[in-house]
C-alpha cells in the first residue's frame, strides 16, 4: 500500500485535499435542487442532499485512511508537509503537516463524520441542504485545527468550526436550542479572543529575519524557549482559557450539558467525539510546547491536575443523579476528559499516550452512546430514564449494543476504554501517585452511573405499554453501530499499531517540555 501511495504522490496532495473536499462538497449540496413537498409531508428538501453528503464523507474517509500506511512512525517530524504563502505582509502562511498526534485525530474525525450523517438520516427534515453543508464546512474547520502549522491559520480554523456548530444547535436543536447555542458560542468565543491576542503578540515579537511578523509554529517553538517568565505566564494563561473551556475542564464545563442535550444527535456526536478533543489537542500542540516553563510551574501544574481530578469525580457523581440519559452521557464526558488532562500534565510517556488513547476512545464510545440515545429517542420521544424499563425484551439488538458500548465507556478490560485509562493511571502514578490513586475512583463511579442506567432502561420490569411495541435496530442503524463496535474491540484487544504511531510524537513532546522547563528563565528586567 505504501508503494502505491508513493506512486500517486499521495503525501503531496492529501492534506489540502482533506480540507478542500468538504468545502467543495458544501457548495455542491447547497446547489442541489429543492423538491416540492408532498401534501402533508414534513420533508421540504430533496433527500439527495443526505446521499451526496454521505458519499462525500465516505470519500473524505477513504482519502484520509491512506495516512495510516503512508505515515512513518520512526519519523518524529512533520509528514506530508504543505507550505504556501497566504498573507505575506502579515507573515501568515498556509502551512499544514501531520505528526503522530494529529494523525489519530484526523482519522477519528473522518471516521465519525459519515456515521453522524447516518445518525441524522431521518431526524433532519427541514433545511436539509443547509444542515449537511454546515456539517461539511465544520469538517474542514476541525481538520484544519489538527493540521495547521501556522498559529494564525490555526486560529482561523478554530473559529471556522465554531460557527457551523452554533447554527447546528440553534436551528436543528431542542426546545432550548437558542439558549444552548448562545451559551456555547459565548463561552467558547470570548476566551478565543484572548488566545488571538496572545497569537498576535507572539507573531509581532518573534519576527522573521525580514522584519515581518512570524506565526510559524516551528520558529515560535524555537524562539519561545528564552521568553521571560512573566510574559510566558500571561501568554500561557490566554491559551489555557481558550483550551480549558473547549475541553471542558471543571469549572468551565457548564456550557457542555446544555449544548449536548439541545443539539441534534449528530451535533452531540461531533461535540463529544471530536470537538472536545480540540481543547486537549491544543494543550498538547501549543500550550505545553510553546510555554513549558509556565505549564510546568509547580503551582500551575498542580492546580490544573487538581481541577482534572475534580472533573473526574464531579462529572461522574453528577452523571449518577441525572434523570435524562443524554445529560448523563454529557456529564460523563467531563469525567473522561479529566483523565485526559491528568495524563497530559502528569507528563510521562505512558500518561501522554494514555491521554491520547482516552481522546480516541472517548470519541468512539461516547459518540456511539449519543447515537444510541438518538435511536431510542426517535422511537419514544423521551430521554428520561424513567420512561423505559425492561426494553431488552423488546429490542434485544439495541440492548446488546447499548450494554457493550456502556461497558467500553466504563473501561472493561478487552474494550478500548480500558487501555487509555490504564495507561493514564500507570503513567500518572510515576509522578503523582496520590492523584492517580484518587482518580481510580472515577472508574468505579463510571460503573455505578452507567450500570444503574442500564438496569433502569433495559432490565427492570417492562411495565409501560408504550414500550411494548418498540422496533429494534434497522439496517441503517446497524450500519452506524457495527463500525464503532468493531473499533471498540480492535483498540481493546490490539492497540499496538495506534500506540506505535503516536509514541514518537508523544516522547518528543515529553522530552521537549521537560528540557525547556528546566532551562533558566529570563527576567523582564534583564531582557
Amino acid at each position: 500500500m505504501a508503494s502505491f501511495l508513493d506512486s500517486i504522490g499521495y503525501n503531496l496532495w492529501v492534506l489540502p485535499a482533506l480540507l478542500l473536499i468538504p468545502l467543495v462538497g458544501a457548495a455542491i449540496v447547497l446547489l442541489l435542487p429543492v423538491r416540492a413537498p408532498a401534501v402533508g409531508a414534513n420533508e421540504v428538501e430533496t433527500p439527495a442532499a443526505r446521499q451526496v453528503a454521505l458519499w462525500l464523507f465516505v470519500l473524505e474517509f477513504v482519502v484520509s485512511i491512506g495516512l495510516w500506511w503512508s505515515f512513518n512512525p520512526a519519523d518524529t517530524g512533520w509528514q506530508a508537509p504543505i507550505d504556501i504563502g497566504w498573507i505575506p505582509t502579515w507573515g501568515v502562511r498556509f502551512t499544514l503537516g501531520v505528526d503522530g498526534i494529529a494523525l489519530m485525530m484526523v482519522l477519528l474525525t473522518t471516521f465519525i463524520m459519515p456515521l453522524s450523517v447516518l445518525g441524522s438520516w431521518t431526524t433532519i427534515r427541514t433545511k436539509v441542504r443547509s444542515y449537511y453543508a454546515l456539517l461539511l464546512i465544520l469538517t474542514s474547520g476541525m481538520l484544519g485545527v489538527f493540521l495547521a502549522r501556522d498559529l494564525f491559520l490555526f486560529y482561523v480554523m478554530w473559529e471556522v468550526m465554531l460557527i457551523p456548530m452554533y447554527f447546528i444547535i440553534g436551528v436543528w436543536g431542542g426546545e432550548r436550542r437558542i439558549y444552548a447555542s448562545l451559551k456555547f458560542f459565548i463561552y467558547t468565543f470570548l476566551p478565543s479572543l484572548l488566545m488571538l491576542v496572545a497569537i498576535i503578540y507572539l507573531g509581532l515579537h518573534m519576527r522573521s529575519p525580514g522584519g515581518t511578523p512570524d506565526f510559524s509554529y516551528d520558529r515560535l517553538l524555537l524562539s519561545s524557549v528564552g521568553m521571560p517568565a512573566k510574559t510566558a505566564l500571561w501568554l500561557f494563561s490566554a491559551f489555557f482559557l481558550a483550551f480549558a473551556v473547549k475541553v471542558p475542564i471543571f469549572p468551565f464545563h457548564t456550557w457542555l450539558p446544555d449544548a449536548h442535550v439541545e443539539a441534534p444527535t449528530a451535533g452531540s456526536v461531533i461535540l463529544a467525539g471530536i470537538m472536545l478533543k480540540m481543547g486537549t489537542f491544543g494543550f498538547l500542540r501549543f500550550a505545553l510546547p510553546l510555554f513549558p516553563g509556565a505549564a510546568m510551574n509547580p503551582t500551575i501544574r498542580m492546580t490544573i491536575l487538581i481541577l482534572a481530578l475534580i472533573g473526574i469525580i464531579y462529572g461522574a457523581l453528577v452523571a449518577m443523579v441525572q434523570p435524562d440519559f443524554k445529560k448523563l452521557v454529557a456529564y460523563s464526558s467531563v469525567s473522561h476528559l479529566g483523565f485526559v488532562m491528568l495524563g497530559i500534565f502528569a507528563l510521562t510517556l505512558q500518561s501522554v499516550q494514555g491521554a491520547l488513547m482516552v481522546m480516541i476512545n472517548h470519541g468512539i464510545s461516547t459518540g456511539a452512546l449519543f447515537l444510541l440515545v438518538g435511536i431510542i429517542y426517535e422511537r419514544r420521544h423521551s430521554r428520561q430514564i424513567d420512561s423505559y424499563g425492561g426494553i431488552a425484551r423488546v429490542v434485544p439488538m439495541f440492548a446488546a449494543a447499548l450494554t457493550f458500548v456502556s461497558l467500553s465507556s466504563i473501561g472493561l478490560p478487552g474494550t478500548n476504554g480500558f487501555v487509555g485509562e490504564f495507561l493514564v493511571l500507570i503513567g500518572s502514578f510515576r509522578t503523582y501517585p496520590a492523584l492517580a490513586i484518587i482518580a481510580t475512583t472515577g472508574v468505579i463511579f463510571a460503573a455505578v452511573y452507567l450500570l444503574w442506567a442500564l438496569q433502569r432502561i433495559l432490565f427492570n420490569p417492562l411495565d409501560k405499554r408504550e414500550n411494548e411495541h418498540l422496533t429494534d435496530l434497522n439496517r441503517r442503524e446497524l450500519a452506524m453501530l457495527v463500525p464503532l463496535v468493531a473499533v471498540i474491540i480492535w483498540l481493546g484487544v490490539y492497540p499496538a499499531p495506534v500506540l506505535r504511531r503516536m509514541e514518537g510524537s508523544a516522547q518528543l513532546l515529553v522530552n521537549r517540555v521537560e528540557r525547556a522547563a528546566s532551562l533558566p528563565r529570563v527576567s523582564e528586567a534583564g531582557r
